[in-house]
């Protein structure tokens, strides 16, 4: 694929945790202005490879190329600066701060207050009417979904080019999980590539424009989301069952 339709490639990345390797020469892409999920079974790599991106794990070989620059080896600081955001997987939220204290957290990098003010307007609660009538509410109190939408909402702030998003369903109802998907697909109608790491494949993959298949810290299947989809092998890369049960 041309250059110009890959916002970033992963190109033969180990890395692991200590001494262990999660990542075999791990290959991955982004297309621009798309939706690519990433799954498999448990173990695979999938939150690591994220992790990898976002610079949160050591790259010990291979590249990691966002707009034509390598990243391994920059900042997390440097990564927002370039319009890389992240939101991890479980509960990241400050429960007994303010919605609102929540948010300016989110865009301390922006130095004007007044700017942070008008993020968090346009941008934040333009998205999420709910966090706006929320405000003051102290976020522990918001139920999951809406915990899920301020924290994506706090990534947004800086207005990135790319999201990695971890697991963005788990602890959600089924309607919930709905919203939050329809969600990041008016993200990339707004021109913002969205990168997903989810165990609910066959909803992600119904939302999304391209899938990869990660088994064993090795890409092991890609192309777009429906041919990953139906492709007729899947059930054997999710070890004889996982497809099944996240369809469940």
């Amino acid at each position: 694929m041309a250059d110009d339709d890959v916002i970033l490639r992963m190109e033969a990345v180990v890395a692991g945790y200590g001494t262990t390797t999660v990542l075999h020469e791990t290959d991955l892409e982004v297309r621009r202005d798309a939706i690519s999920t990433v799954i498999g079974p448990n173990g695979a790599g999938k939150s690591t490879a994220l992790k990898a991106i976002f610079g949160m794990v050591k790259v010990r070989s291979g590249r990691i190329r966002y707009e034509g620059d390598d990243l391994v080896g920059l900042s997390q600081a440097e990564m927002l600066r370039r319009g890389i955001s992240y939101v991890p997987q479980g509960r990241n939220v400050f429960p007994r701060m303010s919605v609102r204290a929540n948010l300016e957290l989110g865009g301390v990098s922006l130095r004007d207050p007044a700017l942070r003010r008008r993020r968090i307007d346009d941008i934040a609660f333009e998205l999420f009417p709910v966090l706006r009538q929320k405000a003051d509410a102290q976020a522990g109190s918001l139920s999951g979904g809406e915990q899920k939408m301020l924290e994506i909402g706090r990534a947004m702030l800086l207005e990135p080019r790319l999201l990695l998003i971890d697991e963005p369903s788990v602890g959600l109802s089924p309607i919930l999980v709905g919203q939050v998907f329809t969600l990041l697909r008016s993200l990339r109608d707004r021109g913002v590539s969205v990168l997903i790491v989810e165990q609910n494949a066959k909803r992600a993959l119904e939302i999304s424009d391209h899938g990869m298949v990660l088994q064993q810290g090795r890409l092991a299947l890609t192309g777009t989301a429906t041919e990953v989809l139906e492709h007729p092998e899947i059930g054997h890369l999710f070890l004889g069952g996982a497809m099944r049960a996240a369809d469940g």
